[in-house]
């Protein structure tokens, strides 16, 4: 069974920087896309930041040029670095990958808070 697992998130102050892990574990054959989501209170989900195997990126207009995603292909495994923090990055941020088993599917962690305090 393939898994996402979190780490990372907390409170942090306006300006400050936080860094979220994910690795996934399991039986699987490769990963396509592997980012982060997040969910506001009374607010859609929405993408923060997706890379593919070959590290083509892709970022919400919101947070490009603060926060920056990172994998490893080998360890099987995604990082958010988000600087500069704003009250309104405050969410559940949720690990996303596409992963390929005996089909392709999208999985997704439990989520972390991050809190941005003004």
């Amino acid at each position: 069974q393939v898994r996402l697992v979190e780490s990372g998130g907390g409170l942090v102050q306006a300006g400050g920087s936080l860094r979220l892990s994910c690795a996934a574990s399991g039986s699987f054959s490769s990963i396509n896309f592997m980012g982060w989501y997040r969910q506001a209170p009374d607010k859609e989900r929405e993408l923060v930041a997706v890379s593919t195997s070959g590290g083509v990126t892709n970022y919400a207009d919101s947070v490009k040029g603060r926060f920056t995603v990172s994998r490893d292909n080998a360890k099987n495994t995604v990082s958010l670095q988000m600087n500069i923090l704003k009250p309104e990055d405050t969410a559940v941020y949720y690990c996303y990958a596409n992963i390929v088993t005996t089909y392709t599917g999208n999985y997704w962690g439990q989520g972390t808070q991050v809190t941005v305090s003004s």
